[in-house]
């Protein structure tokens, strides 16, 4: 049961981020609060030690505070914020951490440099501008879904995890 849940408890979530985020500009509360609430059910479960949930914590803060920021300034969306944050509590402080966030900024700049180029085409034609969530994302106004690149790290680095060991 634990290898199940492994298996499709995080990736499920993580998706469906990212896929809300595309589709609708927003990821909701839940995923986030889901997300942390597997997080020491399946830590339990799996017999994680006590002293090692620290390193878990403080990569889900470490993740937090400069994305606070990011969203007080009008960086990032709050979903996005959030989203980092509860990824980051899975991944906890090390390796796995280190290498969500690099692969988020690098998918993040791609994301945003396609976003870009696909904003310069002056009018989209009619097939495409009739779907409300490619509309939304070829107006210039509108952010950049960087749950995208988010989830797409974090499913990622999820696969090389010590998660992964026990669901193998």
């Amino acid at each position: 049961m634990l290898e199940a849940a492994v298996l499709v408890v995080f990736p499920i979530l993580v998706a469906y981020s990212g896929c809300s985020d595309l589709f609708t500009m927003t990821i909701p509360n839940r995923v986030s609060i889901l997300l942390i609430s597997a997080f020491p059910l399946l830590a339990l479960a799996s017999g994680m030690p006590l002293s090692e949930w620290g390193t878990h914590a403080l990569g889900g803060a470490v993740v937090f505070f400069p994305c606070l920021v990011m969203f007080s300034l009008g960086w990032m969306g709050g979903g996005d914020a959030k989203i980092a944050s509860a990824v980051a509590l899975w991944f906890g402080f090390g390796p796995d951490l280190l290498a969500f966030v690099l692969f988020t900024a690098i998918y993040g700049m791609v994301l945003t440099g396609g976003l870009l180029a696909f904003r310069q085409i002056p009018v989209l034609p009619n097939a495409l501008a009739r779907q409300d969530w490619l509309f939304r994302l070829h107006h210039p106004k509108t952010g950049i879904p960087y749950g995208i690149a988010i989830a797409a790290a974090a499913l990622q680095v999820y696969g090389t995890t010590q998660w992964m060991e026990l669901a193998l």
